[in-house]
């Protein structure tokens, strides 16, 4: 029998089966409007143990687009660690529903799920990854840059889950990777070698520079300074950050056609300017309507290679 086909990290996929996504992500004629009927009289759940609102809103739009029905539920509901295994839970959900998303504070959760389940496991956001958000990223670059392969993608602040999906991703469709990071917050060696497997032909270029690693790129990325669940760091963090805004200076160096993005929430005035976030070379609107057309992208392409029958 064949193995259940998860996506816990966007290196599960092969690059050719990313490209395959990308071309699935339809965008419908009107803003709710159904695309097609592959999860018709099915259902998908959807476990947040974190608040959320651009994952929750896309992933039930998406699924109600292509015809299905989410079920959305909280730890609150089930306690996954204390009231019940997450493996024993998630055999029980894959009697139920053609999929089950997962956004959780630990990786192993998704671990535990994927070793037991019979239906798909589709990572969320953990801290380890968020290959949706890669999805819907590299989905947006490609609809403003057109092909990916030799374009250049430069992240600013944490390398953290979203930076890590991103880098992994944006090298699986040729891209070159430039990083900027505070010391100690940068990629390690494992980072590298992961950026290295998906296809990057080098070592990405890494600085403690924002402008520096902007030049030339043809999009910036960013991120919060403290994420959800670091709150306690955020004072150490916005000093160790200071500099390292993309603010005019950033972008100037950046190639003159460079898009910015930021996977929200956004606080201008730290991680990113104003003028930047609500600028002209400002994507992170599109960027965050592309969240709905990259799950959509996901669930027919499970359906597509028969992980959901």
């Amino acid at each position: 029998m064949t193995p259940t086909r998860h996506l816990l990290e966007i290196d599960d996929l092969s690059p050719g089966e990313l490209v395959r996504i990308l071309d699935l992500c339809e965008t419908p004629t009107a803003p709710d409007s159904a695309v097609s009927g592959e999860l018709a009289g099915r259902s998908v759940g959807l476990y947040f143990e974190k608040p959320s609102l651009r994952t929750r809103h896309s992933s039930e739009a998406a699924v109600t687009r292509l015809g299905g029905h989410a079920v959305t539920f909280t730890n609150a509901e089930v306690g996954i660690g204390t009231r019940e295994p997450a493996a024993d839970i998630a055999q029980v959900l894959s009697g139920f529903h053609a999929a089950l998303g997962a956004r959780v504070f630990d990786h192993q959760i998704l671990e535990d799920m994927a070793a037991a389940s019979s239906i798909p496991i589709v990572n969320l956001l953990s801290d380890l990854g968020h290959p949706c958000q890669a999805l819907a990223d590299l989905r947006t670059m490609r609809s403003e840059l057109g092909d990916l392969a030799g374009r250049t993608v430069c992240w600013v602040g944490d390398y953290n889950n979203v930076a890590r999906s991103l880098s992994i991703g944006a090298a699986m469709c040729g891209m070159q990777v430039r990083i900027a990071s505070p010391v100690g917050y940068g990629p390690t060696g494992v980072d590298v070698d992961r950026l290295r497997a998906a296809g990057h032909d080098t070592a990405p270029f890494v600085t403690t520079h924002a402008a520096e690693a902007a030049e030339g790129a043809d999009a910036v990325h960013t991120d919060v300074w403290a994420s959800m669940g670091q709150e306690e760091e955020s004072e150490a963090r916005r000093r160790a950050f200071e500099g390292f805004q993309v603010d005019d200076r950033v972008m100037a160096a950046a190639a003159s056609t460079a898009i910015f993005m930021h996977c929200l929430p956004a606080h201008r005035g730290e991680e990113v300017s104003a003028s930047v976030a609500d600028g002209p070379q400002s994507r992170m609107f599109a960027q965050a309507h592309n969240r709905m057309h990259a799950m959509i992208g996901l669930f027919r392409w499970l359906v597509e290679i028969e992980a959901i029958q």
